[in-house]
């Protein structure tokens, strides 16, 4: 998947950026485990009142995870993370968008593992839109009232799991 885009989302500018972080009492192996396992991922992934159907997932630089999200009333969103690049256990890059070749609203995500001292791990999420415009129209869909559900979400599966 690739298109005029990518040039653009190798330029990092802040006016086209939503970051959003969030502090999960569990350790940073089992937190970045919780975005890598194709068990783990789809189960709490996606904002409060989500159900996610999985088409095809394979987590693996090069590989992709094809997915619908589906809203309360059953209106299906397709999704495609197309991921770039795998650091354990550190970081996670996707290309994210619909489920279709040179989507215009196609986005770069990045996600940061940062374990600190007390035992907790900071997770920052990073997006990278194509344009301001494409930004805000995100930002004004919910994107960032969205982003925090599916943190909490995070936070909650591997909580549960530590406990």
């Amino acid at each position: 998947m690739t298109s005029r885009s990518d040039d653009t989302l190798d330029r990092w500018e802040m006016e086209r950026e939503i970051v959003l972080t969030r502090a999960i009492n569990a350790k940073r192996s089992s937190v970045f485990t919780a975005w890598i396992d194709p068990q783990h991922l789809p189960r709490w992934f996606g904002p409060t009142d989500i159900a996610i159907e999985t088409k095809a997932i394979d987590i693996r630089v090069g590989g992709m995870w094809r997915f619908d999200m589906i809203a309360p009333d059953g209106t299906r969103y397709t999704n495609r993370m197309m991921f770039r690049r795998i650091e354990a256990p550190r970081l996670i890059e996707v290309d994210y968008g619909a489920d279709v070749d040179d989507d215009p609203a196609r986005f770069r995500m990045t996600v940061t593992f940062d374990e600190q001292s007390d035992g907790k791990t900071i997770v920052t999420l990073r997006q990278l839109h194509p344009s301001k415009e494409q930004r805000d129209a995100t930002i004004g869909f919910g994107a960032v009232e969205y982003g925090y559900q599916t943190l909490d979400k995070l936070a909650a599966h591997v909580e549960a799991k530590a406990a």
